[in-house]
């Protein structure tokens, strides 16, 4: 089939726009992708990480469609797929992933060897994650169907439980990964630090496994409420106050058994040093949070190039860690893209039998693909909403 196609387009820093695109093709190169799918995309998510690139933190090339979370409907199938058909609702993981690869079949497949010639790992829309098509559009072509896709059990009960279902392909699985590698369970004490869609999902996530007490820090005190909306005791970063100080109040002790790092490379002092940029200053602050022995997962995204960070090093992914005090305290760091299919079925169980409301949480917006610039504004302006696309029209208000 072919159709008129639009997508978001990153035209350089600060500026995105709607404009026509191409109609996918199930194609790779100039060979037929037997193995792939064209999707009628019914939701695709704007991710904090989209946000680097549209703020000139990246080497992203102007022209670049956007856009890695998504959620469509399968119009077309390539000869070769045989589990997934016209007509299914799926999910699809960020990462895209062969399934034949040594690391695939590991399980990893945030690092699959077979589809990104510049280093291990893709994503749809992302700067140097293979030059895939990104989804924020109305239609979108995703390789290794069979492999990559979670379909959704019932069309009826997926369309009316969207709006959570929609942050399968990235921010949930995502937090979740992060607290997972944080090595959160029950009873854990567990600081996030960020409160961010992504900081917020990972909040959630602890509770969902068992977390005693959940502290998330921001300088933002929107996002700090709303991680209080559903239970999360919060530090306010913008106090000059140690942290030790501001969490002994809070747990009558002055560390946490996991810290969670969902801020990344764009962080910011603490204090009334707020406003100034210091890439390492979430990942310190966690090792100096977090217990002897104790486990920080690292979800943020860390990059090898940043052409607008303050200092060289820092431009290069140079940071200034003190790496000795982690190591003095035996802790253990866990870093990279969350492996999405690791962990999407299970999250989606959750969702289907109502263990969790991630889109409350996460205070999902659903707005036009026409919206998306005004999204991408809001969304940099520090508002506390993750901004859902809805391209056809297709979701209830």
């Amino acid at each position: 089939m072919s159709a008129a196609n639009r997508g978001v387009i990153y035209m350089g820093a600060g500026h995105v726009e709607v404009q026509p695109i191409p109609f996918p093709e199930l194609a790779l190169g100039n060979r037929k992708c037997e193995h792939g799918v064209i999707l009628k995309v019914i939701t695709t998510n704007i991710c904090g990480s989209d946000q680097h690139m549209v703020r000139g933190r990246t080497t992203a090339p102007s022209g670049m469609v956007l856009g890695h979370e998504i959620t469509g409907e399968v119009v077309e199938c390539g000869r070769d797929v045989e589990f997934i058909g016209v007509g299914d609702v799926v999910s699809v993981p960020f990462n895209i992933a062969c399934g034949r690869c040594r690391n695939c079949k590991e399980g990893q497949t945030g690092i699959c060897l077979n589809v990104n010639p510049a280093r291990p790992g893709a994503a749809y829309g992302y700067v140097d994650m293979g030059g895939w098509v990104g989804g924020q559009t109305e239609y979108v072509m995703v390789p290794y169907a069979d492999f990559n896709l979670l379909k959704f059990p019932d069309r009826d009960i997926a369309m009316d439980k969207i709006r959570d279902l929609t942050l399968l392909s990235d921010i949930f699985p995502t937090g979740f990964h992060g607290c997972a590698t944080a090595g959160v369970g029950p009873g854990s004490t567990v600081y996030i630090a960020g409160a961010g869609p992504v900081g917020l999902a990972a909040a959630v996530s602890a509770q969902l496994l068992g977390a005693a007490c959940v502290i998330v820090g921001d300088m933002n005190p929107q996002r700090l409420d709303q991680a209080k909306s559903f239970g999360c005791e919060t530090l306010d970063l913008r106090q000059d106050t140690p942290m030790p100080d501001m969490l002994e109040p809070i747990l009558g002790e002055r560390e946490v058994d996991s810290a969670v790092d969902a801020v990344g490379f764009e962080a910011r002092c603490h204090g009334h040093n707020h406003a100034h940029e210091q890439p390492a200053t979430v990942l310190n602050a966690c090792m100096d949070v977090t217990r002897a022995g104790g486990q920080i997962g690292i979800p943020g995204l860390y990059v090898t190039e940043d052409p607008g960070a303050e200092s060289q090093e820092a431009q290069h992914g140079n940071l200034s860690m003190r790496l000795g005090q982690g190591w003095a305290k035996s802790h253990s760091f866990h870093t990279g893209q969350c492996p999405v299919m690791k962990y999407h079925r299970q999250l989606m169980q959750a969702i289907l039998f109502d263990k969790v409301s991630i889109a409350d949480a996460v205070n999902v917006e659903v707005i036009s693909l026409d919206d998306a610039p005004r999204g991408y504004a809001d969304f940099d302006g520090g508002v506390a909403k993750k901004f859902v696309i809805d391209p056809h029209g297709s979701v209830a208000a």
